[in-house]
């Protein structure tokens, strides 16, 4: 018999355009980028603010594309800033409407993903999710100790795309997710290399603003001691340092890019300052896989690239050069958040999974 068909409809909310789609089980039927004028964004006091405007933008088009919403079996909203939570498929519940609401961890378009997600299923009487968000938490104790007592390692990164990838991979070796022993790899805007043991990621650079290695937009690990003396010269405000750590950092600090494309290009024409930047990116990763592989002891199944940065051949071949002696290298480019919401709510609709209540026993975070 053929697997019951589940239609779901995903919502991932950035800061000017909302992504949707419409999955029939794991083949996408629709997708769209929905871009919104920067005026109208501006118009709105908070984020949160937005969310009639984007929920009846949604529907609007939805309703020109011919889609029934009646049809749905589900919703999945992109996870936003919530309280660090295991990783899985969440129903969205009242705690985590108040806290997206509210804020609880930083205002961010994603945060809209759930409240619009709750608000359109509960029309339909269906359920909603979330899935994997970047809170995800599973850090092992002794992975939280940062040698400076004031200050805790925290587990900020790319857990929706490289959750998917892992368990896309465990599929293609025949194994289950919970079977292996992977580093994966996001090499985007931000890069974040994690340690997933036997299903849990139990070891990750905060790829927002903490450590690991240089991006196209973020520095990654600094000279502690070099940073403190820039924050206390006089010369910049607190905003205009997180901004050169974040956002100007990285590839755009040195060469004035963020497009990996455009510094290929650069090494092309034999800009030397440009290859030296990029093989210095492509050297940092490396030696983070490195440093990931003693986690777990060198017993690695496979090592993962993943992201924008995966379809560059050239930086792809500078870190397996450095690192295929671990393992085995994976290259799976790109990411697909659309269908990785989707295959998060499908496993819960199919009872592969069991859906988790928010915030859930596994909560580091104080209620």
């Amino acid at each position: 018999m053929p697997d019951k068909e589940y239609r779901i409809l995903v919502i991932n909310p950035g800061s000017t355009s909302t992504k949707i789609g419409v999955f029939d089980n794991e083949i996408s039927i629709f997708e769209k980028t929905i871009r919104h004028e920067a005026e109208k964004i501006n118009s709105f006091s908070n984020i949160i603010d937005q969310y009639d405007f984007r929920k009846a933008t949604i529907l609007e088009t939805l309703d020109k594309e011919g889609i029934n919403i009646s049809k749905l079996s589900a919703v999945c909203g992109r996870g936003g800033l919530l309280r660090p939570i295991e990783g899985g498929t969440y129903a969205v519940n009242d705690l985590m409407l108040k806290d997206l609401r509210s804020g609880y961890a930083g205002q961010h378009a994603s945060n809209l993903g759930g409240i619009i997600a709750y608000e359109i299923a509960a029309g339909l009487n269906i359920p909603s999710y979330i899935v994997d968000p970047v809170v995800v938490d599973e850090l092992d104790p002794i992975a939280r100790i940062s040698g400076f007592s004031l200050i805790e390692r925290k587990s900020i990164f790319h857990a929706l795309n490289q959750k998917a990838v892992a368990r896309r991979i465990a599929k293609e070796l025949g194994k289950k997710y919970n079977e292996l022993n992977l580093i994966v790899t996001h090499m985007g805007g931000g890069i974040t290399v994690g340690v997933h043991k036997q299903g849990k990621v139990v070891d990750v650079n905060n790829g927002l603003h903490g450590d690991g290695p240089f991006s196209p937009e973020r520095a990654g690990t600094v000279p502690a001691g070099d940073l403190i003396a820039l924050c206390f010269s006089g010369e910049y405000y607190r905003e205009e340092i997180m901004k050169k750590l974040v956002g100007q950092g990285g590839l755009v600090g040195y060469l004035g890019t963020n497009d990996a494309v455009q510094v290929e290009q650069r090494i092309a024409a034999g800009d030397k300052e440009a290859k030296l930047i990029y093989d210095a990116m492509a050297y940092q990763v490396a030696k983070e896989i490195g440093a990931a592989s003693s986690v777990l002891a060198g017993k690695v199944d496979a090592i993962v690239l993943t992201g924008g940065l995966a379809y560059g051949k050239d930086f792809v071949k500078s870190i397996s050069d450095r690192i295929n002696w671990i393992a085995d290298v994976i290259v799976h480019p790109g990411e697909n958040e659309l269908k990785a919401l989707a295959e998060g709510s499908l496993r819960v609709l199919r009872g592969e999974e069991e859906e988790k209540v928010y915030p859930g026993k596994f909560t580091t975070a104080k209620i």
